[in-house]
């Protein structure tokens, strides 16, 4: 096995790509310069050449956001694991990783193959993995790295007895770690939904020569009808279980019990219940998967994040703005502007329109009386009051409602600071 193993990448390699036509909004007169070299001379986002629509990340609020959640998991006593879907970007997981993270969370065997091109060495997957060519795949990289430490739910007897097939046939060497996925309610989306359900999954685990019971998981973020009252029962139902398998002896050869939960809306719930997790047989890990606070928004979790009920510990800044032109303004109520649905998030809400800057001198102004009613696939529909200043040729910059489908549009989006400086460019892998 250990003689497939690919070369592995650095985030430095990065910086070695080659600028051209694949990269939205990019300046053409950068085609053939590497992605460093460009980043080097600090172009200015609206003077150096870029095309719209692009993309911008802010960099004091990605800086700002990073601190903030390395704080808070500190001063919880949560280690942290934050989801990658969110991104895909080995330079945000890098940054995540010095701020404290303890590894990144993946949701399919795909994002743990390119955690792995780019190194990353503890991975938490919250997904049932039961593809036998993923599963040998992960054999491998289990044989071929000792230090490696790979750990995913398991929520069906079924599952099971699939992922021990193929991991019996792949000859994998070392087991894999699996906790077990307590479902958040009837309705709710994945995991075993009874305590019995959940004995049923570990006793098979236990009869599996190829796995390890190592703790016990879910994603609170799913709790039917969720309120603080709800989401903490079902937390302490998460707790109780740890405890319930403990006593059973069932992490009977662990060093320690993994407990993990926590999305990026009731992370305050996890914080509160896991403080309350009572002495086991063995250390707990606590792990936080939370991931969008990366970025954060301007609308789904501006609206959802903890921070709104606890002002106290911090509060994160939206970090994305998408810029496009005005290109048409057929009559004084209507304007159009030049990205859609193939440049914006629009899963959950609707861009929001926030400043203009004028296509005449680049004076900038707040964009008021300017309302985003639509996106087609290459336009922004917007309505204007009276009295909005707005004519083809200006820039609006929008603000993005849901981090994971923001990301997932571009493949290198610009970092910059307030001035307009582009310091860095984030790539992705979707």
């Amino acid at each position: 096995m250990a003689a497939d193993r690919p070369t592995r990448h650095t985030v430095s390699d990065l910086a070695e790509e080659r600028v051209d036509h694949r990269f939205k909004s990019l300046p053409p007169d950068a085609e053939g310069l590497t992605v460093g070299a460009l980043a080097a001379e600090r172009r200015n986002l609206f003077t150096g050449g870029f095309t719209t629509p692009v993309l911008a990340l802010s960099a004091e609020s990605v800086e700002h956001n990073l601190a903030l959640l390395e704080t808070y998991a500190e001063r919880h006593g949560l280690l942290f694991a934050p989801h990658g879907k969110t991104s895909m970007s080995p330079q945000l997981f890098a940054d995540q990783l010095e701020r404290g993270a303890w590894g990144i969370t993946a949701a399919v065997p795909h994002q743990a193959r390119v955690y792995r091109a780019y190194g990353i060495q503890r991975i938490f997957l919250a997904n049932e993995v039961v593809d036998a060519v993923a599963l040998r795949w992960l054999a491998g990289e289990l044989a071929a790295d000792p230090e490696f430490r790979f750990v995913c739910y398991v929520d069906s007897v079924r599952g099971v007895e699939l992922m021990d097939e193929a991991l019996s046939a792949a000859g994998a060497v070392r087991p894999v770690d699996v906790v077990v996925e307590l479902g958040a309610g009837e309705g709710a989306r994945t995991g075993a939904r009874t305590g019995a359900d959940c004995a049923a999954v570990a006793d098979a685990v236990a009869a599996a020569g190829t796995l390890r019971l190592v703790g016990v998981a879910g994603y609170e973020g799913e709790v039917p009808e969720a309120s603080p009252e709800r989401v903490r029962e079902w937390l302490r139902r998460l707790v109780a279980l740890a405890g319930d398998f403990d006593k059973a002896g069932r992490f009977t050869g662990c060093d320690e019990i993994m407990i993990s939960a926590g999305g990026s809306a009731w992370f305050d719930a996890v914080a509160d219940v896991f403080a309350e997790i009572p002495e086991l047989s063995l250390p707990v890990l606590k792990l936080l998967r939370s991931g969008a606070y990366v970025s954060h928004d301007d609308g789904h979790y501006k609206r959802l994040t903890p921070f709104n009920r606890v002002p106290g510990e911090g509060t994160l800044q939206p970090a994305f703005r998408i810029w496009a032109q005005v290109v048409s303004r057929p009559t004084g109520e209507q304007a159009f502007l030049n990205a859609g649905k193939r440049d914006a998030a629009y899963d959950l809400d609707l861009p929001e329109a926030q400043v203009v800057r004028s296509g005449r001198d680049g004076s900038v102004r707040p964009a008021t009386g300017i309302t985003v009613t639509g996106l087609s696939d290459q336009h922004t529909w917007v309505r204007t009051e009276p009295g909005a200043e707005l004519e083809v040729g200006d820039w609006v910059g929008m603000g993005l409602s849901h981090p994971c489908t923001s990301f997932d549009k571009w493949q290198l989006i610009p970092l910059v600071t307030a001035d307009g400086t582009v310091t860095d460019y984030i790539r992705t892998f979707f």
